[in-house]
């Protein structure tokens, strides 16, 4: 009696269904490798993740990898440590040749190329490509549609990890409110001007939105190749930052020219406004402290203030950051304006 494969008394929409479970590029490589049927229907997926795992560097300065056919070109993405931020980002994201053609570059782009009905997109890079001091906290989310429409900031000068004698004595209810407070009036106190801790905020504010600005441009060839895109996530598995492009603002993308800096390949900031909530310490769930804890919002100045933008703000970072933001918002406002760069 033949063997009776079950897989075969499934139909194709139930088969769709588990691979877009599956989601994982990888996991999709292999399931193309397994069966004719499985590699005609992998690519007609809606839902995709792309992990870039690492980065190995090439004589030649790119990204090399070694192995040949379907799998390797499916899971072997490599890409090397970003210490050149802009130009690693250029390779991975930048468009290549097709998924199933003989080369030794691979990139986000490439691999995606035979995939074309993916509606949701999450490309995870391996590490955020701003290089700060060990104990330092920074994160970013940012949303874009031809250009950057607003953008949540979220630093620390350190992170600590309160030892378990102190949190033991801290109830619930106490944990995560500020612990120590602010001169009477609210104001950030003078030393945050005279000893480099303002200096310290705009760049961390200028960096992340060049990274941010950065991903945006690089983002060009695949939301060019797939039309079918309705949400697309940039993000890095170090958590450093997220940026978001929701149906609406890549349909924006399509029509509208995108704006580059004339000195690198990026999106040109537009001229900002931006709110900044700063207080000297915070303690949040989960026994963390924040030392020097500063929020940033910022949004173009010729766009008007919306109410979604402050759920934008509140939302843009998992516990116990969230918690972290929402205290911050209650603190003293200070409005700062930044031009076009």
């Amino acid at each position: 009696m033949p063997t009776i494969d079950h897989f075969d008394r499934l139909p194709d929409s139930l088969l769709l269904l588990i691979f877009n479970k599956l989601a994982d590029i990888k996991a999709l490589g292999r399931c193309c490798a397994v069966s004719r049927r499985f590699y005609a229907l992998a690519p007609l997926v809606d839902n995709v993740v792309v992990k870039v795992d690492c980065v190995i560097s090439g004589e030649d300065g790119g990204l090399s990898v070694r192995g040949r056919g379907i799998l390797s070109h499916l899971f072997r993405f490599v890409v090397g440590t970003i210490v050149k931020p802009l130009q690693v980002l250029q390779h991975f994201l930048g468009p290549k040749k097709a998924i199933l053609a003989e080369v030794s570059h691979h990139s986000p782009g490439e691999v995606l190329k035979n995939f074309k009905e993916i509606q949701t997109l999450r490309i995870e890079l391996p590490g955020g490509e701003l290089g700060i001091e060990e104990g330092v906290l920074l994160k970013w989310k940012a949303e874009f549609g031809s250009t950057l429409e607003s953008c949540v900031i979220l630093g620390a000068a350190s992170l600590v990890k309160l030892d378990k004698e102190r949190k033991a004595v801290k109830s619930d209810e106490e944990v995560g409110v500020l612990d120590t407070p602010q001169d009477e009036s609210g104001s950030i106190p003078e030393s945050f001007y005279t000893d480099g801790g303002l200096k310290l905020r705009v760049v961390w504010t200028i960096s992340s939105l060049i990274a941010a600005s950065a991903r945006h441009y690089l983002l060009q060839q695949i939301i060019s190749d797939h039309p079918t895109l309705e949400s697309l996530i940039l993000t890095d598995a170090d958590g450093q930052g997220m940026l978001c492009m929701s149906r609406k603002q890549l349909h924006e993308f399509r029509d509208k020219p995108l704006a580059t800096s004339a000195t690198s390949n990026r999106t040109q900031v537009p001229a900002l406004n931006m709110k900044l909530w700063y207080a000297p310490y915070l303690e949040l769930p989960g026994g963390i402290g924040l030392n020097g804890a500063t929020l940033v919002a910022i949004r173009p100045s010729d766009q008007p203030a919306r109410k979604e933008a402050e759920g934008f703000v509140a939302g843009a970072f998992e516990e116990p950051f969230r918690s972290a933001a929402n205290l911050l918002v209650k603190q003293r406002t200070y409005l700062l304006e930044m031009n076009s760069f």
